[in-house]
């Protein structure tokens, strides 16, 4: 979960962008290891928060910013810890390793065991081992939509522009995507590309460079470091973001022309959809309705990855579609009106329309389901 602190000792912080404030601070962070012994039969039950504060008192005056339970077993305790620097973190760990901590009502003493914390790029080199390719994007998750939106914007959306800007610190850029910008993307993919953590709204980005040795630049300049946002008036905050390697080929052209050709499909159902609510709002684009449902190219795409049940299931109900609607149109051909001259035939026709909505949303829900799988 990201998490964004502020931010008191900044001295170890290094430039990212200086027109955007925003600067890398080392994540500094320790784990500490409480061993229980095996044969540990307390007078009385003990609380890991029990532990927690004989350890804050092992380090006083000295504080983390933030500490948490990590793990608890039979067998160890784990706590971990966050200071203000990586200076701090040594003295807190020499202050913690090999200590001894006594609980009232345990007959055996706690050994503490502090260890620094591994970032989760520690074997990033290797990985790079591992790709047919030499990769060249980055994914990064958790970046905080107000860092990178136009200062002065009332809305709080992040800008390509500004991200380009920043992240070209490390080296040429070749392209950058932010998804919840991207118009049906997060129907395309069945799923939401902002969040909010702790009030703060966060979105997602695909970044490409154009050599991968800036690629790799970015990565190491990257690994076990917060973003950090000093402000005009000298206070800063900062957040855990997650950085990893794209090894979905995000800008490859097969997913590209892909993410072309559904965004095309539902700007196509899109229309179709505006079409049914203009006819239920009491709209004269009834022929125009008719006409559209009957190319609508979707099924198309639907014949082609269901399987030959699905594929009948539909041209059955199709079928029983048509059927209705030739019901309807000698009536319609024989008085010629733009709207319907009874309460009865207007009731016929809302239904119709009910149910050709109802067709539609299937259609989509079928496509949603294609394309997230």
């Amino acid at each position: 979960t990201m998490t964004v602190t502020a931010v008191y000792d900044n001295s170890e912080a290094t430039e990212l962008c200086a027109a955007q404030h925003l600067y890398l601070k080392p994540i500094a962070k320790l784990l500490i290891s409480i061993l229980l012994p095996g044969s540990l039969e307390p007078v009385r039950p003990f609380s890991n928060w029990e532990v927690l504060d004989q350890l804050k008192s092992l380090i006083c005056p000295d504080q983390f910013t933030t500490v948490w339970l990590s793990n608890s077993t039979e067998d160890f305790i784990r706590f971990e810890g966050e200071a203000e620097t990586r200076s701090l973190v040594q003295i807190l760990k020499a202050k913690l390793h090999g200590k001894i901590i006594k609980l009232n009502g345990l007959k055996k003493d706690l050994k503490v065991v502090a260890t620094d914390a591994q970032g989760e790029w520690e074997h990033f080199p290797k990985g790079l081992k591992d790709h047919e390719k030499s990769p060249d994007s980055i994914y990064f998750e958790d970046l905080p939509c107000k860092w990178f939106a136009p200062k002065g914007s009332s809305k709080e959306k992040p800008c390509e522009e500004i991200l380009w800007v920043v992240f070209e610190s490390f080296g040429k850029i070749k392209n950058v995507d932010i998804l919840m910008l991207g118009p049906y993307r997060e129907v395309m993919t069945d799923r939401s590309f902002g969040g909010f953590s702790f009030g703060l709204q966060t979105f997602e980005a695909f970044i490409q460079y154009q050599e991968a040795t800036d690629f790799v630049k970015a990565m190491q300049s990257l690994r076990r470091m917060k973003l950090m946002l000093k402000g005009d008036d000298g206070k800063a905050l900062a957040c855990n973001v997650k950085v990893t390697s794209d090894t979905t080929k995000h800008f490859g052209e097969g997913a590209v022309r892909r993410r072309n050709q559904e965004r095309l499909k539902l700007q196509e159902l899109d229309e179709q959809l505006d079409l049914v609510d203009n006819i239920e709002m009491g709209g004269k684009d009834w022929s125009r309705l008719e006409n559209a449902i009957e190319s609508y190219s979707l099924s198309t795409v639907l014949l082609q990855n269901q399987n030959s049940k699905t594929v009948e299931n539909k041209r059955l109900q199709k079928n029983m579609f048509v059927k209705e609607d030739k019901k309807q149109k000698p009536k319609a051909k024989a008085e010629a009106p733009q709207e319907p001259d009874s309460s009865e035939e207007w009731e016929k026709r809302q239904y119709l329309v009910s149910q050709r909505r109802v067709e539609a949303l299937r259609f989509l829900s079928v496509l949603l389901r294609n394309i997230s799988g």
